[in-house]
């Protein structure tokens, strides 16, 4: 466990590496990010009360790349997580009790009512935005 919920392989997990032989694993300054962040990824489950299930965490670069992520995605530096808590409720029920909390956090994301994206990277913004497709394109709307 790197953290009081999470473990490392669960932070690093993805069907794609697996399948292809990567090796996505972070080390150095990722590896210490990671383990910062899932601190704080623990405080969300707190607020949560429940399971939280991390489908994206950290991504080293080939796998950031092969699944459409960013190229300045904080997953690549290992402060930034994907994951739902079904549990608790709903990914915008979820999304809504973080941005009422008094948790410090760069980003949350309800991205297309499947998932929150929750970073922590150095800056602390406190960014709570919708993403959605519309006509084929992403985008971000601040949420109200």
């Amino acid at each position: 466990m790197i953290s009081k919920y999470f473990s490392l392989s669960e932070l690093t997990k993805s069907s794609y590496p697996a399948r292809k032989g990567i090796d996505n694993i972070p080390t150095g300054q990722n590896l210490i990010n990671l383990t910062a962040a899932a601190v704080k990824l623990d405080e969300v489950r707190k607020l949560l009360g429940k399971p939280i299930y991390v489908s994206s965490g950290y991504r080293c670069p080939e796998v950031n790349t092969a699944v459409g992520g960013s190229k300045t995605s904080t997953h690549l530096t290992g402060e930034a997580f994907d994951f739902v808590c079904p549990e608790f409720g709903t990914v915008k029920e979820v999304f809504d009790a973080i941005r009422k909390s008094t948790l410090r956090y760069d980003q949350v994301l309800n991205e297309y009512n499947e998932w929150c994206h929750i970073g922590f990277g150095k800056q602390l913004r406190h960014q709570q935005l919708n993403v959605k497709r519309i006509n084929g394109k992403t985008v971000y709307e601040v949420a109200k």
